[in-house]
């Protein structure tokens, strides 16, 4: 066998290592749950137990805290040679929404395999949110120690345990840091990814970085009325005045806004266009208006990007089939888009569903984080991982969507980005928090490369 052949196997050997170890801790269900008295927390301690026998180097040379009221949330300090300087901090959560085996192809925590060589797949939930991250960073640090790297200054490594529902193990975290005066130059948390086909004109793969995130609040509109028997209902009964101001809400979206997030992604983006958008996407600052309208146009993503979003998302009447509700109440998810406020979104609603009857209120606010820099050094080294390990991608910052545990950062950081770096389709998007959730296991190792590059920059 040449040396080169001698390099293969041994990289294919440890290729298929890693993928053991991911496969080992998926295949336990650490399922978080809005009922906390529901939750496996036997699975939790599996998973923590299962960390030191799988990482054995991290767990030597790494110092390990628990934190949280049952010691899930994880925090590692690696230390770098130079204690002075500001530290790196890479996030992920393990904790994964519910599933049952229930309309999967494959079982959800039977972690199963599928396909030949680079069309490989691993089935199961927590490949793309969030275990795949949080494995990924554990198999980077691994490597490094084994080849004798020490980070020129500390690595924290941050995994939560309840990022699906509440959050709170790394709010905890970040309070013991804050309280050991501990602000980090940059944190890293999942997020955006590397797509492709969301924009029109863009044929290059796209690596979308979360500077940002939008504000979540939850929203209960309700409505109280006299009962009584369902044969002699009234004209406007509890239910019907409710699904008046739902369908009000619905047909009075909140007004597109492009902030300099937006515009900065656009004209980046503008940059590789092709075809008729080019010349839009390059003028992106003086056809706003312009902008604005193909944007709400283009598909539920892109829309989303420029306008606080509500999704009614639980519905609730009569406890009995013949009887009337006393109470009817409606929960609307709102995303708020970075520009905007808690208080503004409320206006909002108020004025759309304009009924005195209905009471409107916010159950958990959360106002949209702070934007961080999308330029100087710090972006520049997410940037030059992304580019090491997809020289292809086109690097862009964006507002995040969703919600992540990275947000709780932004009290002690300046620069908290969000970045899963894994290549997503369309397709497989569709699978967070849903069934077939599944990772293509090159996208997976790649992703193992990306910390590593981010790891040697810390």
């Amino acid at each position: 066998m040449s040396a080169t052949d001698e390099v293969a196997a041994g990289s294919a050997a440890r290729d298929t290592e890693a993928l053991e170890r991911f496969r080992t801790l998926l295949r336990i269900p650490t399922m978080s749950r809005n009922a906390v008295e529901e939750t496996d927390w036997a699975a939790f301690d599996a998973f923590v137990d299962a960390l030191p026998r799988l990482y054995p180097r991290v767990h030597a040379e790494l110092e390990r805290e628990r934190h949280g009221d049952r010691g899930h949330a994880l925090l590692y300090r690696w230390r770098g040679r130079d204690a002075a300087g500001a530290p790196t901090v890479l996030m992920a959560h393990y904790d994964v929404v519910p599933a049952t085996e229930e309309g999967w192809d494959h079982p959800p925590f039977a972690a199963e395999l599928t396909g030949r060589g680079d069309d490989r797949l691993l089935w199961a939930r927590g490949t793309l949110d969030d275990k795949g991250a949080a494995v990924a960073i554990l198999e980077a640090v691994e490597a490094l120690l084994a080849d004798g790297v020490v980070p020129a200054h500390d690595v924290y490594l941050s995994f939560g345990n309840d990022e699906e529902t509440f959050g709170s193990g790394a709010r905890g975290i970040v309070e013991v840091l804050r309280s050991r005066g501990v602000r980090p130059a940059l944190v890293l948390d999942e997020g955006g990814a590397v797509i492709e086909g969301v924009f029109p004109g863009i044929r290059k793969p796209i690596a979308v970085v979360g500077v940002s995130e939008k504000g979540i609040t939850t929203v209960r509109l309700t409505v109280e009325q006299h009962g009584g028997h369902a044969s002699t209902p009234p004209r406007t009964t509890a239910t019907v005045r409710l699904a008046r101001a739902i369908t009000r809400l619905n047909a009075r979206p909140f007004p597109a806004r492009l902030t300099e997030t937006n515009l900065l992604m656009v004209e980046t983006l503008g940059a590789h266009a092709t075809g008729p958008l080019r010349a839009v996407f390059t003028r992106a600052r003086r056809l706003q208006p312009l902008l604005r309208w193909v944007f709400t146009r283009l598909g539920d993503e892109t829309r989303a990007i420029v306008r606080t979003t509500t999704a009614v998302t639980q519905l609730h009447g009569s406890l009995a089939a013949n009887a009337l509700p006393e109470t009817a109440e409606a929960v609307v998810n709102v995303r708020i888009a970075v520009g905007s406020t808690v208080a503004e979104t409320l206006q909002h609603l108020r004025r759309a569903i304009h009924d005195p009857h209905v009471r409107i209120e916010a159950v958990d606010a959360n106002e949209p984080s702070p934007v961080s820099p999308t330029s100087g050094p710090q972006w520049t080294r997410v940037a030059s991982a992304i580019s090491a390990v997809h020289p292809d991608a086109i690097a862009t910052p964006y507002i995040m969507l969703g919600a992540s545990d990275g947000r709780h950062f932004t009290a002690i950081s300046d620069a908290v980005y969000r970045f899963t770096p894994f290549e997503m389709s369309a397709e497989e998007r569709g699978t967070l928090h849903a069934r077939n959730e599944r990772i293509g296991v090159a996208t997976w190792l790649r992703g193992i490369r990306f910390y590593e590059e981010m790891l040697r920059g810390a």
